[in-house]
């Protein structure tokens, strides 16, 4: 399961690069128009905040997950958001560490508005194969529309490698996280 806690570590990392470069905008900025999916940072970031916390609430077998989704309030400022996403994030990192060999099929069932148990199943490493792919994607789209902006888009790529440990050490530091996992 080491694989999956990097995984969920590096998914942490570059929200938390991503969300500090996006943090030196306007609130304005932040929420402008831009050519993507969803059509700003503000509404971008959202969505993966938004997302995480439906795909959490499966993982741990959270009967309301539904209703969280529902009930789900946008940040407004990018500072209020990196601090959720940091919650969100380590909520990540620690169901990850907690599992063993044994979870990989365990069926995690999702409740898409009928209830969880006419909702599809997937195995869990499904699950969070898809988690991490979504997390990815949207990341790379914010990305993309920060280097519409005066802000320097910060590197989310190699920077988990063992070979790149210098440039996170402030992050691993800030995290209480030791080299190598």
């Amino acid at each position: 399961m080491k694989l999956l806690v990097t995984q969920a570590r590096a998914n942490c990392l570059a929200n938390r690069r991503l969300l500090a470069a996006v943090a030196r905008l306007s609130n304005a900025e932040f929420h402008a128009p831009r050519t993507s999916f969803f059509p700003s940072l503000a509404l971008t970031l959202n969505h993966l905040l938004a997302v995480d916390g439906y795909y959490l609430a499966a993982l741990h077998g959270d009967a309301d997950m539904v209703k969280r989704w529902s009930a789900y309030v946008p940040a407004t400022t990018a500072a209020e958001l990196a601090v959720r996403q940091d919650e969100s994030d380590r909520r990540l990192i620690d169901f990850c560490a907690g599992l063993v060999p044994a979870d990989d099929d365990r069926v995690v069932a999702f409740d898409r508005g009928a209830g969880l148990a006419t909702g599809p199943r997937e195995p869990l490493w499904r699950v969070m194969a898809q988690l991490f792919m979504h997390q990815t994607h949207h990341r790379g789209q914010a990305h993309a529309m920060l280097a519409g902006t005066a802000v320097k888009p910060p590197q989310l790529d190699d920077f988990i490698l063992l070979g790149d440990a210098a440039q996170r050490v402030a992050d691993m530091a800030a995290l209480g996280w030791d080299e190598p996992l």
